[in-house]
């Protein structure tokens, strides 16, 4: 009888296992990498709140939220498939031939509300703001390349008690324990409000390196026309951090579209790898005030109006962190007086949570 070879054994055991990691390691390697994700197959969803409790006062304004979605970039407007009356409404948009851009479509709810400093006393407080809500709806048509941002917005919405801004602020008092503001009843009155915004926003000056330590300054210049608010705007915003999102940076809730969603394959919430980021800002804003109806008044009724200032001017200060495909944000504001008698400045802390998907 033929007898095994000992050795022979020996020696297939470890010639096996090395020929199942070959091709294992084969497999692999025939196994495509994820691709990178790009813009034009991303949306990004933004919520944003606000409110004046982060600076230790309950006054002026004293709290915004809002919630926006913009598309993923279309090489055209007409690429969304909206609806025919808003195809329509695109061809007019200053910037739709502009050479080498991609467009998105952006949409917002959100609201804001006004009070005077003193909440609570039931009368009129006649040197003070009105009592005031916003509740409105924004569509937004952007074009955009990696170093210029344009967007023209339409909001719609109402002001007065329509708005429930003193059902919102009393059901959020009334779960804090906090005291509930006795003088809704001299808000504003209901009135619909319109206005149509523009906000361009340009990179001129950033590092080369697209990962690693790194800066950019991304400034802002617009305007709006409407019966709720009439200005023009212009200002800067400077970054410096770990792997910067590929944005248009950071902004308060202000008409314009949002800023957040990344407009390159380089941002980090698009990467396979080193998808974590970390920066500073600070930004100004200024603004030329034509009109508010928060401290002029109705527009078609009698109602408690302030002398309003014309030049109101932005300080912003804030870190951002990037992980994943997530972006969350927190920056201190400090806004100038915005009316005669206003008793100083005014601060408030602004939260933002942006989910790229």
């Amino acid at each position: 009888m033929k007898q095994s070879n000992p050795g022979s054994s020996a020696l297939a055991a470890p010639t096996l296992r090395l020929t199942v990691l070959c091709l294992l390691a084969a497999c692999a390697a025939s196994v495509p990498a994820a691709p990178r994700k790009s813009p034009a197959d991303s949306s990004t969803v933004t919520v944003m709140f606000e409110n004046d409790l982060f600076g230790d006062r309950d006054e002026q304004y004293t709290n915004g939220f809002q919630i926006g979605w913009m598309s993923q970039d279309l090489a055209q407007f007409y690429d969304a498939e909206l609806p025919h009356w808003m195809e329509g409404l695109s061809d007019y948009l200053p910037f739709i031939d502009l050479p080498d851009s991609t467009h998105n479509i952006g949409l917002s709810l959100g609201q804001k509300m006004y009070t005077p400093r003193d909440t609570a006393t039931p009368a009129l407080v006649r040197d003070d703001r009105p009592y005031a809500g916003w509740l409105y709806g924004g569509l937004a048509f952007v074009s955009k390349t990696e170093t210029r941002l344009d967007t023209v917005e339409v909001q719609l919405g109402v002001v007065g008690p329509a708005s429930l801004a003193e059902e919102a602020q009393e059901l959020v008092h009334e779960l804090r324990n906090l005291p509930v503001p006795q003088g809704w009843d001299n808000q504003l009155e209901n009135e619909p409000g319109v206005a149509l915004i523009y906000e361009h926003r340009d990179r001129p000056w950033r590092s080369e390196n697209v990962s690693g330590i790194g800066y950019d300054l991304i400034t802002h210049a617009g305007g709006a026309v409407g019966n709720v608010f009439t200005y023009l705007n212009a200002g800067a915003e400077i970054r410096a951090g770990w792997n910067l999102p590929a944005d248009f940076g950071t902004s308060l809730i202000n008409p314009g579209g949002d800023t957040n969603a990344p407009s390159a394959v380089n941002d980090p919430r698009l990467r396979n790898e080193q998808r974590f980021g970390i920066h500073g800002f600070a930004a100004t804003t200024a603004r030329v005030v034509l009109r508010s109806i928060f401290l002029d008044g109705n527009t078609f009724a009698d109602s408690h109006e302030v002398d309003k200032e014309y030049l109101v001017g932005d300080l912003m200060l804030g870190v951002s962190v990037t992980f994943w495909n997530t972006k969350l944000s927190y920056a201190q504001a400090f806004r100038s007086r915005e009316f005669d008698g206003q008793d100083g400045s005014h601060n408030f802390g602004s939260l933002s949570l942006s989910i790229t998907f």
